[in-house]
């Protein structure tokens, strides 16, 4: 493993050198090198374990919040779940090669459209040690180079997974540089990656707002940010309100510290008297802390604790068993509101009108939008790309969850027979 303290430079010029190995490795050498970490995590799991056993002890003494604490967990479950992805991953389709386009232009030359390697991918996370993983198995499936910047929090499980995975490459018989880490270096080490022009092809911070805005600052190199979901449920007039209750509850409840849980319930005024009083019992059932503008706490039953919502609470990733609460007037309310304070990362609209559902589709900005389904689903593994290096909330080059294809670029290929202009 290729480990830098304050030298990131290192890792990321041999980076460059393993990239160009790799992108004329076969798809079979890339497959046998994701299937041989998949098989070193499972040998390896008690190494992996008591490591993050470590991380743990330290980011309970330091008082991390009980969310941060469920994403810094690894357990046997989630260690063999990792190894299942990766195994999943070696066997999508290859991403590189792929000709999206081909035609022959009027002067004859043959013009193909062909997907190529990116070159040298950095990720930058916080608090997740299972993108270590995600983020190398995706990056040797589409033949990038992978050098990963993780947060202290995750430290010792990090550098055990970043190992476990540089080093099967290496068995595998390509580079261990393929897959390499720094970390310990602060700031100083993130504007020597955000500013490594002509080694790092693209840059991917996965992580809460603080981290996008320190790399904004520094970044000359090309960054896709997966940032921050403040996410939002919307019961229209029309509403199942039965469904409408089973959605809300899972989208905030089932896992309230990821990007995707919801943040925000959005209730049409026609029926907010109705729905209001049983879903704000249930949420509070739950445990979650219910921050609500007037209209919809004047609708709160007895014993249902609501707290006045602010502005700033509806434009807030809470990452916690905490929801703010509005009544709107309408559905072109709803739409403004989520616009307005959204992070254009997943929206749900609960409705029974075809013309509300459209207009929802057509009108919020966001990566994904859902029709009667919960927000939870956005996922790379559940949208059947095996897994994520993050979820792209902007929209050059790769918007929603980032997988294969979104780490490939675009190669012409033109075929002549001695044409000039």
């Amino acid at each position: 493993m290729t480990e830098a303290t304050g030298q990131a430079t290192q890792a990321v010029i041999a980076a460059k050198a393993a990239s160009r190995e790799l992108a004329s490795a076969t798809s079979d050498q890339r497959v046998a090198a994701i299937v041989a970490i998949a098989d070193a995590l499972i040998a390896r799991s008690d190494e992996i374990l008591a490591a993050n056993a470590l991380d743990l002890q330290a980011g309970e003494a330091a008082g991390l919040e009980p969310a941060l604490i469920d994403r810094l967990t690894l357990t046997t479950e989630r260690v063999e779940a990792m190894a299942d992805g990766a195994r999943t991953v070696a066997h999508l389709e290859d991403p590189v090669g792929l000709e999206v386009d081909r035609q022959v232009l009027e002067n004859g030359l043959k013009l193909r459209k062909v997907t190529r390697p990116l070159g040298v991918v950095c990720v930058v996370y916080e608090a997740r040690p299972n993108v270590t993983i995600d983020s190398a198995v995706l990056c040797l499936r589409s033949a990038n180079a992978c050098v990963l910047r993780g947060s202290t929090t995750a430290e010792h499980s990090n550098r055990v997974l970043a190992t476990v995975a540089s080093e099967a490459v290496a068995e595998a018989g390509l580079p261990a540089a393929c897959v390499s880490l720094v970390q310990g270096g602060g700031r100083d080490e993130l504007r020597e990656l955000g500013t490594a022009n002509g080694l790092v092809d693209l840059i991917i911070p996965r992580g809460g707002e603080g981290l996008k805005k320190a790399l904004e600052t520094v970044a000359t190199v090309p960054v896709i940010y997966a940032a921050a979901g403040n996410c939002h449920v919307y019961v229209d007039a029309s509403a199942d309100l039965g469904m409408a209750e089973r959605i809300v509850i899972n989208a905030k409840v089932q896992r309230p510290g990821v990007c995707n849980a919801a943040e925000s319930l959005l209730v049409h005024q026609s029926v907010a008297a109705d729905f209001l009083p049983s879903a704000l019992a249930a949420l509070q059932a739950e445990g979650v802390e219910l921050r609500c503008d007037g209209r919809a706490a004047a609708l709160a039953g007895s014993g249902v604790t609501v707290v006045a919502a602010t502005d700033e609470d509806f434009a807030t990733e809470f990452l916690a068993p905490v929801i703010s609460i509005a009544v709107v007037d309408s559905l072109d309310a709803a739409i403004e509101h989520i616009n307005a304070n959204g992070s254009g990362h997943s929206e749900a609209i609960v409705t029974a009108d075809r013309t509300a559902a459209n207009a929802f589709e057509d009108r919020v900005d966001a990566a994904c939008i859902y029709v009667n389904a919960s927000t939870r689903f956005t996922d790379g593994a559940v949208f059947g790309m095996g897994a994520e290096i993050g979820i792209s909330t902007q929209k050059l080059h790769a918007r929603g969850p980032i997988g294969l294809r979104e780490l490939t670029t675009i190669t012409y290929l033109v075929e002549g027979d001695g044409q000039i202009r």
